[in-house]
């Protein structure tokens, strides 16, 4: 039950002082002072004051400086009148050596009364305060919002938990980073989302939605600071980087002596808990943070995968230009009906699984020409390489799956695509042969083991899928299963894998992966009950021709990958808040499909004899649809929607 006695109402001027007077009502700050921001302390000896500055700086979401006193200094005038650290805090914690050896209620014997001679007087005058930001400071805002703050409501202190993800070291100071958790309601998690990053002085927005595992934490019921708390009906899991990290960091650096609040018992300020900018300006020899609050950088919050329980966030500018891109890829030049078969945000949702990953899969090829060696068609390939060739210059692992029959012809082609500038590097080139029922768990997973994918994400581009009755047919009802290795087992087999995460793209139905809207081919598309692909991904990407979506994918990569809302939550909040290097976006850009690229891989596929889609011409067209004017416009005005939108 929330807090009721009067002290909740009070100034944080008024509070101070109780604390001071140790006044016993006052065990934690959770839900007092609303409308302030409330501060994580920790007190150093000055000759380790500069690293972990720099500390905080590299690791910003968890420690939010608001200010760094100067040595001996008791007051901190920018954050709060009249206020005395060594009295201000209701608990404090005494650390020796690294080790927590009391907590205290006050610290005024630290400087005043010496253990010996002048030592700890000397001891005080030597120590720098640093002020954190605190979740608690966000608390006042998410009530205001209408999102219950269940940690309030039951009178309890926030859950706070050690994660398995190692901060940014600098110097003595290394630890992993510490995370509170709020239920918040399903339903509620965009806005829980939008308000706490108007706030980054108290961690901004969260570091992950969803499971704890992810995190490495195992118990939700057993958390290493706080108090558990309870869950209501539709409430998640939604975590922000805390200020306690830097207790963890202090322990690391082993000092002589330290102080620090007791987790819980916040040092109130006077600033609004609107206020969003730096309170004192940063050391010189430290870059201040560089990402404006502007409201198109708003992050905006989507479920990705269901077991493990995964939300991702992107800002509404990265969002807006991901679905332009899809408003592009779904026209229909070649008049094949594909727009019914077209469900928003799936190219979005996809390509934020494919950012999350580290490992990729991709497999494509589509021998619809059965009456010609080979039989592959040019729509296919080229979106598999734009795809993989951005997936590796983001630093992902890729790997081509692709049928017995074609893999000497697609590892030269592979080879071409490197040499001649169209993927970024070689990557390996595996098949997949049904020998046994365990086979495609086999091939996912190391040895076999659930628990250990070897990919996260498996993404099928214009591949033949397979159909209700167990054949795979092209357009015209014709039956290529004898050209079709069971790459589909591995979609099904995927399922049952916690953590992988399938995408299709197709432009027709009959596409691995297309079984998500089997029910729409059946119904709108030509000859639609025979043809539907029966294997559904968790993502179907339709597309005018597949190729664009693979090409969609890869820009949407690109504009996640300059998305500082995106990398914020990739990164849990970890390292310096910077504009990303020019080398690196260079890179990035480079490796972007681009006219030039697209015509060299399709010329090189006619050389290897590989033929048109709808036509069987071999001829520079994908689809019977000529790559002047068609396909270059396509590619030129997605590079346009996605360079034009980097800050």
């Amino acid at each position: 039950m929330e807090r009721s006695d009067n002290v909740s109402a009070l100034t944080p001027a008024a509070l101070r002082l109780l604390i001071r007077q140790e006044e016993p009502k006052i065990r934690t700050t959770t839900g007092l002072a609303a409308g302030y921001q409330q501060a994580n302390v920790v007190i150093l000896p000055s000759h380790l004051a500069d690293d972990f500055e720099a500390f905080c700086r590299s690791n910003p979401a968890p420690l939010p400086l608001l200010y760094r006193s100067q040595s001996g200094e008791t007051s901190c005038g920018p954050l709060a009148r009249n206020a005395d650290i060594r009295t201000d805090i209701a608990q404090y914690c005494v650390y020796e050596d690294g080790g927590l050896v009391e907590t205290v209620s006050s610290l005024q014997r630290y400087s005043a009364q010496p253990r010996s001679g002048s030592e700890l007087r000397a001891l005080w005058s030597d120590m720098v305060c640093f002020y954190l930001g605190c979740s608690f400071g966000f608390e006042g805002e998410l009530k205001k919002a209408g999102v219950p703050v269940r940690n309030v409501e039951q009178s309890r202190n926030v859950s706070v938990y050690r994660t398995a993800i190692p901060c940014l070291s600098v110097g003595k100071f290394q630890c992993p980073l510490v995370v509170t958790m709020r239920p918040i309601p399903a339903d509620m998690l965009s806005k829980a989302v939008q308000v706490t990053h108007c706030n980054p002085l108290a961690h901004g927005a969260p570091v992950h939605i969803g499971d704890p595992a992810l995190l490495g934490i195992q118990d939700l019921s057993k958390p290493d600071y706080g108090d558990p708390v309870e869950f209501q009906p539709g409430d998640v899991s939604v975590f922000w980087a805390c200020g306690v990290t830097a207790i963890e960091a202090v322990k690391s650096s082993r000092p002589p002596l330290a102080f620090s609040h007791s987790p819980g018992c916040m040092f109130l300020t006077d600033i609004p808990d609107s206020s969003s900018l730096p309170i004192t300006p940063p050391s010189d020899s430290v870059a201040p943070p560089t990402t404006p609050l502007l409201p198109e950088l708003t992050p905006l919050c989507f479920q990705l995968s269901q077991e493990p329980l995964l939300y991702s966030l992107a800002s509404q500018r990265a969002v807006d230009r991901i679905r332009r891109l899809e408003t592009i890829i779904i026209e229909d030049p070649g008049q094949r009906g594909i727009e019914a078969l077209y469900e928003q945000d799936e190219l979005l949702r996809s390509c934020l699984a494919l950012s999350h990953s580290s490992s990729v899969a991709i497999t494509t090829g589509f021998p619809t020409h059965y009456m010609h060696s080979p039989p592959d068609e040019t729509d296919g390939p080229p979106g598999a390489i734009a795809m993989a060739t951005m997936l590796l210059a983001l630093g992902k692992e890729v790997t081509l799956i692709t049928d017995r029959r074609a893999v000497d012809m697609n590892r030269a082609i592979v080879d071409e695509a490197v040499r001649t500038g169209v993927l970024k590097e070689a990557v390996p080139l595996v098949t997949f042969e049904d020998s046994g029922p365990d086979s495609a768990l086999h091939f996912l997973c190391h040895h076999g083991d659930p628990s250990k994918p070897r990919y996260d994400h498996l993404v099928a581009i214009e591949r033949s899928g397979r159909a209700e009755d167990g054949n795979y047919y092209n357009m015209r009802q014709i039956n290529i299963k004898h050209l079709v290795d069971p790459i589909d087992d591995l979609f099904i087999a995927a399922r049952a894998v916690p953590g992988i995460i399938t995408t299709g793209v197709g432009d027709g139905g009959n596409e691995l992966g297309m079984g998500k809207v089997k029910e729409k081919v059946k119904i709108l598309m030509p000859n639609g009950s025979v043809i539907a692909c029966d294997v559904p991904a968790d993502y179907a990407i339709t597309a005018g021709v597949s190729n664009w979506g693979g090409y969609a994918v890869a820009c949407g990569l690109y504009l996640l990958h300059t998305c500082p809302s995106h990398q914020c939550y990739l990164k849990k909040g970890l390292g310096p808040e910077s504009s990303t290097p020019p080398a690196e976006l260079q890179d990035w850009a480079a490796n972007l499909p681009s006219v030039n690229k697209e015509e060299t891989i399709l010329a090189t596929l006619m050389r290897f004899g590989i033929r048109s889609g709808k036509t069987g011409n071999l001829a520079m067209e994908v689809d019977g649809l000529s790559f002047h004017p068609t396909h270059s416009d396509i590619i030129t005005r997605l590079l346009d929607v996605t360079l034009d939108s980097v800050p």
